[in-house]
């Protein structure tokens, strides 16, 4: 065979179809550049794939939430840590400030807090219990631990508590955590009335109180936060502006829920008035958790729900979590359980209406003496 026939031969199209690889119009690739094209294309398939998994992680955890039992329930943390690759918080060296850390939820929160190396400034009404647990987390972490002896139903303790914040030069995150659930109605000497109903006065007064104190502390913070634990109890009721104190119809559990309600209200006024400082502010609750308040106060649904319910671990993580995630990816004014946003409000007409919401700014803000004038 002559040359052109070997040619003609090397293709079964022929001639024509060989001579433009033969004069190399079609030249390989370096080996750099095709490497590079190459983890190009890989990089979109891992972007794919992984859009597509949050996809299906935000399907499930959606199913879950509608049906409220197993997202409320230890069920909710157990398949949602899964889901979203749960990892531990940078909480190292951020000073965190928590009310109500000797039991519960609290509790659990310091724990977690001091291990992964958060300094701590305890606010607690027991000054023994408070020196048990600087014991304890002085074996978790390096601290240090500072405490602050105030009780939230005494409002010149409050005031008191307030002045010591005051004294702070610094702070990264306030948690407002402390409060129980009162089967009976009481009422304490309030900074403005003589008769303010114990639950509004320990929920929702003194954290008004604490926070406008704690923001000179708080504008010196890196990326700070102020942080509110509500409870899913507030779903279940919606605020009367004109029985703020439930003097009508009183339980522990209305109370309790109409408190937590507020407690979120509020947290999106706080979020505007501090944007300017560059402090964001949050609520979440902690699903259905065991804890010492829920066996005291509810017996019955301890009782119940008892092997569903969440560890306090498990309660505060979401806590925990808030107190160190960056502010450029969580933003500012929301609610949360599980790591995840949450709707205010399931039951229709339990949501309060933006006038209602600055008609509560005002009372609170009335009843907690003033103390919010200035900040805009």
């Amino acid at each position: 065979m002559d040359e052109e026939g070997r040619r003609s031969a090397s293709t079964p199209y022929g001639r024509n179809l060989s001579l433009p690889y033969i004069t190399n119009t079609n030249k390989p690739q370096p080996a750099a550049t095709r490497i590079r094209e190459l983890r190009t294309h890989r990089g979109k398939l891992n972007r794919i794939r992984h859009d597509g998994l949050m996809h299906i992680a935000q399907i499930g955890d959606g199913m879950l939430d509608a049906l409220i039992v197993p997202s409320f329930t230890k069920i909710g943390p157990a398949i949602r840590s899964r889901l979203f690759d749960w990892t531990d918080p940078d909480v190292a060296g951020r000073r965190i400030a928590i009310t109500g850390p000797t039991s519960g939820l609290g509790k659990a929160a310091a724990h977690r807090l001091a291990s992964l190396g958060a300094e701590l400034v305890l606010i607690a009404r027991n000054p023994i219990k408070l020196m048990s647990l600087i014991e304890e987390l002085q074996r978790l972490g390096p601290g240090p631990f500072t405490t602050i002896v105030t009780d939230l139903s005494d409002f010149a303790s409050v005031a008191d508590a307030g002045t010591q914040l005051l004294t702070i030069d610094r702070l990264d995150a306030l948690v407002h955590n402390g409060g129980a659930l009162h089967a009976d109605r009481t009422t304490v000497t309030g900074p403005t009335t003589d008769e303010l109903e114990l639950t509004l006065g320990t929920h929702v007064v003194a954290p008004f109180m604490l926070t406008a104190k704690a923001i000179p502390a708080l504008s010196n913070g890196s990326d700070p936060r102020i942080i509110t634990m509500s409870s899913g109890g507030m779903y279940s009721k919606a605020i009367d502006l004109d029985d703020l104190q439930t003097v009508k119809n009183y339980s522990g559990t209305l109370a309790y829920a109409k408190a937590k309600r507020m407690q979120v209200d509020l947290t999106g006024i706080w979020a505007d008035r501090l944007a300017p400082m560059g402090i964001t502010v949050h609520a979440m609750h902690p699903g259905w958790a065991a804890t010492p308040g829920v066996s005291e106060a509810l017996p019955g649904f301890d009782k119940l729900i008892g092997p569903l319910l969440r560890s306090p671990s498990q309660g505060a993580d979401t806590l925990v979590w808030l107190c160190g995630a960056p502010s450029t990816e969580i933003g500012t004014d929301g609610f949360w359980l599980d790591r995840r946003r949450r709707p205010e409000a399931y039951v229709p007409g339990t949501r309060t209406s933006e006038r209602d919401v600055e008609r509560l700014w005002d009372v609170i803000n009335t009843l907690a003496g003033s103390p919010v004038e200035d900040v805009s």
